[in-house]
């Protein structure tokens, strides 16, 4: 792991550690929860309990919101990452490390994943382990608001399906270009806003009427779902993150819609 400029904690096989706590960014700033306004500080707590929920059955879950379609997203994207044997790659929000893997398998470098829920970074882990999926692979609990990490670190930063979550996303942005080596690039797979009207009324219907129906019936929890299909509704549109991305200091950012806009791959260099 030298090539990362920096000695991360190794969890390959040992217990992860428990979250850090969450002191929030102080003051009375609201900040959403799915439609609902919450205290900032009150958000990562109520994110980390929504994911400690739905760990479990994450991946189940994944193909049935998505009818299955969230795999050749993430293939797309994996694809998009260019992955070669002498570049490092950050995994931010890794879950339980779809996109690393693809990454590894497609004959990358070194990857660091790390996720700020311990359960879902763990049942990466597990799944990893399951695979055969060992060397290469590195595990850290990490807030992508303020990571632990050295300036110009890493080849690549990758994000997905992990960034509507977040309090602070223009703190996210920020710091993938920090921790990015110039030339570096962070890409972001995220829900984004359906291009096609006419399919918004059964769009609404699936998320809202048959996702949290789903959700009790498979993982016994239907408020968890009802909050991630409603954190898709609130989250920025194409153009508005790309312009949190240029904010950030990110150059040629560009975007790409997939499945008519149902989600996105948003991509910025630092150069």
């Amino acid at each position: 792991m030298e090539r990362l400029g920096y000695t991360p904690t190794v969890m390959n096989s040992q217990p992860l550690p428990p979250d850090r706590p969450n002191l929030g960014h102080g003051g009375d700033s609201d900040t959403d929860f799915g439609f609902r306004r919450v205290p900032q500080a009150a958000k990562k707590p109520m994110v980390r309990a929504v994911f400690d929920s739905v760990a479990p059955k994450y991946d189940v879950m994944n193909d049935i919101m998505s009818m299955g379609i969230h795999r050749v997203w993430k293939r797309i994207f994996a694809t998009r990452l260019r992955p070669s044997p002498a570049r490092s790659l950050l995994d931010l929000a890794s879950g339980t490390g779809d996109i690393a893997s693809a990454w590894r398998r497609m004959g990358g470098g070194p990857v660091l994943l790390t996720d700020i829920n311990a359960a879902m970074l763990g049942a990466g882990r597990d799944r990893a382990i399951t695979r055969g999926l060992v060397e290469g692979f590195t595990y850290a609990v990490a807030d992508a608001e303020r990571l632990p990490f050295p300036d110009r670190s890493f080849d690549t930063v990758s994000m997905a399906f992990g960034l509507r979550n977040c309090t602070d996303k223009p703190a996210v942005l920020r710091e993938a270009r920090r921790v990015l080596k110039p030339g570096g690039r962070f890409f972001c797979l995220e829900f984004s806003r359906l291009q096609v009207a006419v399919l918004e009324g059964i769009y609404d219907r699936w998320s809202f009427g048959v996702l949290p129906r789903v959700g009790r019936l498979v993982a016994g929890d239907s408020d968890s779902y009802r909050y991630l299909a409603e954190s898709i509704r609130v989250f920025p549109d194409q153009e508005t993150l790309a312009g949190l991305m240029c904010d950030a200091g990110l150059e040629r950012v560009s975007y790409e819609n997939l499945s008519a806009g149902i989600a996105a791959i948003h991509a910025g260099w630092r150069l």
